[in-house]
């Protein structure tokens, strides 16, 4: 005959604390793998192009993911992005996803798997800059269909008619379909507003170099009509323009700066000899020096009526203008 075992209240309650203890991390286990497995396990399930924007945080991307009925549990899809360690990993663009896939797949496939890559241009840049960024953009350890071509950019490329944008670019593009992609949003978002607003005497392409001239001169907003103003003024008054950009995209790239926009000396605005100086030749430039933003490019066709003649930035940053060159002269003393 068996011994009978007396089982105390604290007994009870100590076995009973450390089962929950023993069972609770195995169950929470079984529960968060359930809410990565996939929604539905049919191999032909509907794909699904879900886009992930520029700057979009995980939680918002795993709130869309569940909204959009391919995960099931987006806290769940959080946690697994924090234990993977991808999170910096995650690209901008559009995925073909299906409900058919895990919470892991998917994680992973938007590491690597976009069809599109969002790629933001900003405005000022030469056709070099933005080549390069492009290169970047689509040129990840991911990307086996990588077709862009730098150099064939440049040459394909319209300096001033690449307009600065948030693109979605595929992942595959040429520098071709990424030229015609820049051109054509110029076009649509510029060309037709601009020729219904064209002076009987100017042309597109002089509103454009005009802009290009306004987009590095200018550091706010505020300015670009004034800058626009004093460009006119000048012109009219068979000035010179004297705009230090326009030695900066001769001078060209700078390695030891390494940018495209280097620092101009007094030398530089003499030395070589090019249409594009606008210290050694009267009028604008041949053509656009950068891509100019449709704010300078409303700054070129209505440029704002002043006296200005002349205007520097000082080390911050502020703009101080002139209207007489002992005015200027008295700026550039007091303020560089």
């Amino acid at each position: 005959m068996m011994p009978t075992i007396k089982l105390t209240k604290k007994t009870l309650i100590f076995a009973t604390f450390f089962l929950a203890l023993v069972l609770t991390p195995v169950f929470l286990n079984q529960y968060y793998n359930l809410q990565l497995a996939p929604i539905l396990t049919m191999t032909n399930a509907e794909e699904k192009i879900f886009i992930v924007t520029p700057g979009q945080s995980i939680t918002v991307i795993a709130d869309n993911l569940r909204e959009e009925k391919l995960i099931k549990n987006a806290f769940a899809f959080r946690l697994l992005i924090a234990q993977m360690g991808i999170g910096r990993s995650i690209q901008a663009g559009d995925f073909r996803l299906n409900p058919s896939m895990s919470s892991r797949e998917i994680a992973l496939e938007l590491t690597h798997g976009a069809i599109d890559i969002w790629i933001t241009l900003p405005e000022g840049l030469r056709i070099e800059e933005q080549a390069a960024i492009i290169e970047e953009k689509l040129k990840f350890g991911g990307n086996k269909s990588y077709n862009f071509d730098k150099k064939e950019y440049i040459k394909l490329a319209d300096e001033g008619y690449m307009f600065p944008d948030t693109y979605l670019i595929p992942k595959d593009a040429t520098a071709q379909i990424v030229a015609n992609q820049l051109r054509s949003t110029f076009t649509s978002k510029v060309e037709q507003s601009i020729i219904g607003n064209l002076k009987t005497s100017s042309s597109l392409e002089e509103v454009v170099t005009i802009a290009s001239l306004i987009e590095r001169e200018a550091k706010t907003a505020q300015e670009k009509p004034i800058i626009a103003g004093i460009i006119s003024n000048r012109i009219k008054l068979g000035m010179l323009l004297q705009i230090d950009a326009t030695v900066q995209y001769i001078k060209g790239y700078d390695s030891n700066e390494n940018t495209w926009w280097p620092q101009v000396t007094r030398d530089d605005y003499t030395r070589g000899k090019s249409p594009y100086n606008t210290y050694t030749n009267l009028g604008l430039p041949p053509a656009p020096i950068a891509n100019p933003g449709i704010d300078s490019i409303r700054a070129a066709l209505e440029p704002q009526e002043t006296e200005y003649l002349y205007y520097i930035h000082d080390t911050e940053g502020k703009v101080h203008f002139a209207k007489t060159v002992e005015e200027h002269n008295r700026n550039v003393r007091d303020y560089l």
